[in-house]
């Protein structure tokens, strides 16, 4: 066997990402593969592995290569074909492999794709992608390969957690065009209310909007439709079905964050003194407000990974990020599905909450979204470093969890480097419009620096 050389950007913090036919190829697959049937079996002898992939047009050409660098190295192979990326994990679990990747370009552009990996221990990221990168030669060990339909039982899991109080909920749905367009084709039909779904056929060319549901620009058709037929709320979704975008009836978009602590609340209620997880990038009032519910909150660095090892490692009950990442282990299997989080707002929302009236907490403030500033992956974690050796001089309550978070009296800021994209991501929020644009300046003025520039 040939040696092969990778291009080191495609190794990220929590997961493997790049250009197609540029920073990313169809050998890179293969020995990811090859690799990975070797650590697989290192560590646990046994070496079934489940493949998934979500919608894009390279993700079958990635899928064949994959599994035939597995198949080569003696993996036993399922494939579960097209699906979402919390399928995948479900039947990961469900089949009791030892490791699944999922092919997945997630929520970045069409020329993009990439593997998100795990084993039955837990996330594989970090170090252990890194791993992968040491080719050792050996000699070719057939394994084996078949077909499981995962999607009946993953849809069955999900009607299962069905609780309604009533059944009158309208409910505009967008996939986006990604891979969770032919499931929720299917899951409607089980939930009661009525449904109006939007761009559902999975087409990897995203014609109808960038797969992103936490960027308003790209829920513009979702609010046109909740307003045409006074819908309860939309859900959207990203390209491989694990990050959530809620928009309500008035078309409000509602964060990451305030979802978060929408669930929170309604866990606490049931299991009170839970712990529970908001990233870096939270609104300090979620973890305020989960505290003086009697719940303990922690912060958390960005990341699905890494999010899904603290909850493990503090028993977190809940965790979610800004991004839209929502994870539940209280009824369900810890990992971030973005179609059971629907169906646990849907159960709350049946109840009679009052979405409007829970807004009502964040009036008196005002944050911005997370603003990305382009910034090549070679030379941002370094900006990001210096930034550090900067501000630490300057103020007083800082925090380094992930990137720098700065604590003033009328509101915070945050700078860090995307794991994910070549870009730095700033947030900012404060208590009123003008301590907001003070803030804004600051961190533009700090960018300015490494000639970066803050458009907001």
């Amino acid at each position: 066997m040939k040696g092969h050389k990778f291009n080191k950007s495609i190794f990220r913090a929590y997961d493997i990402r790049g250009i197609v036919a540029d920073t990313l190829s169809v050998k890179d697959a293969y020995y990811i593969g090859y690799n990975f049937a070797k650590k697989i079996r290192d560590k646990f002898k046994s070496v079934n592995i489940v493949i998934g992939y979500d919608g894009r047009l390279s993700s079958t050409i990635l899928e064949k290569s994959l599994i035939q660098g597995l198949f080569d190295n003696g993996a036993n192979v399922t494939r579960i074909g097209l699906c979402a990326s919390p399928m995948l994990y479900f039947a990961s679990i469900r089949l009791r492999a030892e490791g699944a990747i999922m092919i997945t370009g997630s929520h970045n552009p069409t020329n993009y794709n990439g593997f998100k990996i795990l084993t039955k221990e837990g996330s594989y990221f970090g170090k252990q992608l890194l791993s992968l990168m040491k080719i050792k030669t050996m000699p070719i060990m057939q394994g084996n390969i078949h077909y499981f339909d995962i999607s009946n039982s993953y849809i069955s899991n999900l009607v299962n957690a069905i609780s309604f109080k009533k059944n009158n909920l309208k409910v505009v749905w967008d996939p986006g065009n990604g891979s969770t367009g032919d499931i929720i084709k299917k899951l409607i039909k089980h939930i009661p209310g009525k449904h109006i779904l939007i761009n559902s056929d999975v087409d990897g060319t995203f014609p109808s909007h960038h797969p992103d549901p936490t960027e308003e620009k790209n829920l513009v058709e979702i609010k046109k439709t909740i307003r045409k037929y006074h819908a309860d709320i939309g859900i959207a979704f990203d390209g491989d079905g694990d990050r959530i975008g809620v928009v309500d009836s008035q078309g409000n978009f509602i964060s990451g964050d305030k979802l978060l602590l929408l669930f929170a609340m309604d866990i606490l209620k049931k299991k009170p003194r839970s712990k529970i997880i908001a990233d870096v990038k939270a609104s300090n009032l979620i973890f305020k407000t989960i505290s003086s519910l009697g719940g303990t909150a922690i912060m958390s660095k960005t990341g699905h990974s890494l999010i899904k090892t603290k909850m493990k490692e503090t028993n977190a009950l809940l965790a979610g990020e800004m991004s839209g990442h929502i994870f539940f282990a209280d009824e369900y299997y810890g990992f971030d599905d973005a179609l059971y989080a629907s169906i646990r707002l849907l159960n709350i929302i049946s109840q009679g909450f009052n979405i409007k009236e829970y807004l009502k907490k964040f009036k008196n403030l005002y944050s911005t979204p997370e603003i990305k500033v382009f910034c090549e992956d070679s030379y941002k974690f370094k900006v990001i470093d210096e930034i550090i050796k900067i501000s630490s001089k300057k103020y007083r309550d800082v925090s380094y969890i992930d990137g720098i978070r700065v604590n003033v009296s009328y509101g915070w800021f945050l700078i860090r480097a995307s794991n994910t994209q070549p870009a730095i991501v700033i947030r900012c929020e404060a208590n009123s419009k003008k301590n907001l644009i003070s803030l804004i300046k600051e961190v533009d003025f700090i960018l300015s620096k490494f000639d970066l520039k803050l458009n907001y």
